[in-house]
C-alpha cells in the first residue's frame, strides 16, 4: 500500500480510502455481512482511511463500522466523519446544522456509535448558511484541544470559506467530488488548497458508478437509490454519459485494466496531495478498485484520456437542484 500525507499538518493515510456510505443503503440494498467483510478486506490490504457521515443511514453506517473494527487497535484505522446533515423520519434531507452547540452534540453521538474515544478527522458536511464558518471551526478546535478530535477537515466548500476556516485552525483536507467528469475544483479550489497546504479526499471518483464500466442505461435505480434522482442518470443524459464510459473502456482495454481502475488512477495521478475515496460495498468491487494502485499513467496516457473525456463532456449536474443549492463549492 502506498501512503500519502493529508496536507502539511495532517496524518499519513493510505493512498486510497474506503467510502462506507453505500453500505447503509444510499445505492439500494446492501448486505451487512458482506459490508463488514469488505471493511476487513480493506484493512487487511493496508487501507487505513474509513470515511463515513453520522447521517448515513441515520447512524447505521457508524454502528456498522464500529462492529467491523471491534477489537482492532485504534491506530490500525483512521475515521473521517462528516456531520450536520439533518434528516426527517422518512430519510429526506431537511437542512444542515453546524452551530457550535450542535457540533458538540453530534460529536458525542458519533463517539458513542463508533465506540471510540476520538475521531481522526471531523468535518461539517456542508457550509451552514446560518453559522459563520469561524464559529463552526472554533467549536471543533475546542474538541481538538479536549482530545476528542485529532484533525479538522472541510467538505464541499469554496475558496473563500477554505481561507476563513484555515485562519481559525489548521485544516488537513477538503472532501469534495472530483473525477474525470467532475472537474470544477480545478478552477480555484485546488489552487487555493495547494497554496495553503491542504490535502484532498476525493469522493465520487466513479461518478456514482456512471463511469465504472458496470452501469447500463437499462439498469434503472430503486427509489431509495441516489441515482434515481441524480440528473446524470436521467433519460436524455445517461445515454450520452455512458458513451464516456465506453471511450474510457477502450483506453482501459488497451492497457489491460478495467474502466474503473483507469478512472480511479486518473484521480490519483492528479497529485500526491489527493486521496481517492472508493465507495466499494463488496469485496469484489474493492479488489478491483485497489488494482488502480498498480496503474501508472504516463503523460501520453493522461493526454489520451483528456482527449477522450474533455472537461465538460458530462451531461447533467452532479446533484439534484436542492443538493446543488447546498454546495458552497459551486460558488468558487
Amino acid at each position: 500500500m502506498e501512503y500519502r500525507k493529508l496536507g502539511k499538518t495532517g496524518p499519513m493515510t493510505s493512498a486510497i480510502g474506503l467510502g462506507c456510505m453505500g453500505m447503509s443503503g444510499a445505492y439500494g440494498p446492501a448486505d451487512r455481512g458482506e459490508a463488514i467483510a469488505t471493511i476487513h478486506a480493506a484493512l487487511d490490504a493496508g487501507v487505513t482511511l474509513l470515511d463515513t457521515g453520522d447521517f448515513y443511514g441515520q447512524g447505521h453506517n457508524e454502528m456498522l463500522i464500529a462492529e467491523a473494527v471491534a477489537g482492532l487497535p485504534r491506530d490500525a484505522y483512521q475515521l473521517s466523519v462528516k456531520y450536520g446533515g439533518l434528516r426527517d423520519p422518512a430519510g429526506a434531507f431537511i437542512g444542515f446544522d453546524a452551530s457550535p452547540r450542535s457540533t458538540k452534540n453530534f460529536l458525542h453521538y458519533t463517539l458513542q456509535r463508533l465506540r471510540v474515544d476520538h475521531i481522526d478527522i471531523y468535518r461539517p458536511a456542508r457550509l451552514d448558511p446560518d453559522v459563520p464558518i469561524e464559529e463552526t471551526i472554533g467549536a471543533i478546535a475546542e474538541m481538538v484541544q479536549a482530545g476528542y478530535v485529532r484533525h479538522i477537515g472541510l467538505s464541499e466548500v469554496g475558496s473563500e470559506t477554505i481561507r476563513r476556516a484555515a485562519a481559525v485552525h489548521p485544516i488537513v483536507d477538503l472532501q469534495i467530488e472530483y473525477a474525470l467528469v467532475s472537474r470544477g475544483p480545478e478552477d480555484s479550489i485546488l489552487p487555493t488548497l495547494r497554496e495553503l497546504g491542504i490535502g484532498v479526499t476525493a469522493y465520487g471518483v466513479l461518478s456514482r458508478g456512471l463511469i465504472s464500466g458496470h452501469w447500463q442505461a437499462s439498469n434503472g435505480a430503486r427509489p431509495d437509490d441516489f441515482r434515481a434522482h441524480s440528473p446524470r442518470f436521467q433519460a436524455g443524459n445517461v445515454e450520452t454519459n455512458l458513451q464516456i464510459a465506453d471511450r474510457l473502456k477502450a483506453i482501459a482495454d488497451a492497457k489491460g485494466i478495467t474502466t474503473a481502475q483507469l478512472a480511479i488512477a486518473w484521480v490519483a495521478a492528479q497529485g500526491q496531495d489527493i486521496v481517492p475515496l472508493v465507495g466499494a460495498k463488496t469485496r469484489t468491487r474493492l479488489q478491483e478498485a485497489l488494482g488502480a494502485l498498480d496503474v501508472m499513467l504516463s503523460a501520453g496516457d493522461l493526454a489520451e484520456i483528456e482527449a477522450a473525456v474533455p472537461r465538460g463532456a458530462v451531461q447533467g449536474d452532479r446533484y439534484p437542484a436542492w443538493g446543488m443549492a447546498s454546495l458552497d463549492s459551486e460558488r468558487g
